[in-house]
């Protein structure tokens, strides 16, 4: 199951990358973190490199627990994540944004998840493209408002 969305910021890759790359500010603009800001967080090695860990723990059922790890970062253009969740079901996943330069202070910002998705939960991917396709889209708008207000 992959889902891509994707969004027009006026500023440059390099503002919209340096922003990104730490897993910290997306509590500001994931529709997820922003849910239940009461949640419990850990934090594990240096935000903004490969190897840093954000974990979770909700009793909200929308948000679950579970952990995100950057796996990899190529400066101004890619960040990459790993997803383990916990709860409400194990499962993991990959994420990640791509930033590429339209004009020099104009990028577009592409949040990507990728997921497998087997028999019989196969059978709701297309729900669920939905439902996490709003919440991609709704994370990247917020991310636009963040990144152009400065």
């Amino acid at each position: 199951m992959k889902i891509e969305k994707s969004v027009e910021i006026k500023k440059s890759a390099a503002d919209v990358f340096d922003y990104l790359k730490y897993t910290r500010n997306q509590d500001n603009f994931s529709v997820w973190n922003m849910t239940d800001p009461g949640m419990k967080k850990i934090y594990r090695g240096t935000d903004g490199k490969v190897g840093f860990i954000y974990g979770w723990d909700s009793t909200n059922k929308n948000v679950g627990a579970g952990e995100q790890e950057i796996t990899g970062m190529e400066e101004g253009k890619r960040i990459e994540f790993a997803l383990r969740f916990t709860r409400p079901m194990q499962s993991t996943a990959r994420a990640k944004f791509e930033i590429a330069t339209k004009e020099p202070d104009v990028s577009t910002v592409s949040w990507i998840f990728d997921s497998p998705s087997k028999f019989p939960m196969s059978l709701f991917t297309p729900v669920f493209k939905i439902l996490l396709g709003k919440d991609l889209a709704k994370g990247l708008v917020n991310l636009k408002g963040i990144l152009e207000k400065n």
